[in-house]
């Protein structure tokens, strides 16, 4: 679980990468985290920060919230310690959390190339599409719409746990 003492690592590795994932987004998390909003699983060895996923256990994705799907949010990797199990434990943690309130997990992902591990991770674990199509800023997309293709864009996923 995500502990003060983290956020300033976490905060550093990704500005290390230029990625815009600034300390105050993890003080976020970590109130979210004592409210029991949102869990925060962090992979560390020896003080090195590999990644972290997020568990909001009410969803922002109304056919989740509705449903009463957690959702699995904000799941990172550094790109250096891709592939090598980290995302499939953090993914194996963050189910055996959510099967014990719910027989179904939720995750959005993003469409652009940047999430292609992602995509092939979601499907190699379970995950298949909800049936909703596309979703874009909390707005789901109708044949003939005119999006921005950036990081709002998502398919969200879900899987039957066992």
């Amino acid at each position: 679980m995500l502990e003060h003492d983290d956020i300033a690592l976490i905060a550093r590795a990704f500005q290390r990468l230029g990625w815009d994932k600034p300390a105050s987004q993890y003080e976020h998390y970590l109130m979210e985290q004592v409210l029991e909003i949102r869990d925060v699983y962090v992979a560390l060895i020896e003080e090195r920060f590999m990644g972290y996923l997020t568990i909001c256990w009410i969803s922002s994705y109304e056919p989740f919230r509705k449903a009463k799907i957690p959702e699995i949010v904000d799941f990172n990797v550094l790109p250096e310690f891709r592939r090598q199990g980290i995302g499939t434990q953090l993914m194996a943690k963050a189910e055996s959390e959510i099967v014990k309130v719910s027989s179904i997990a939720g995750i959005g992902v993003g469409m652009t190339p940047d999430y292609g591990a992602a995509h092939r991770l979601y499907v190699l674990r379970g995950y298949i599409p909800n049936g909703r199509g596309l979703n874009y800023r909390g707005h789901f997309i109708k044949y003939g719409d005119e999006i921005t293709v950036d990081d709002n864009i998502a398919l969200y996923l879900t899987k039957e746990l066992k």
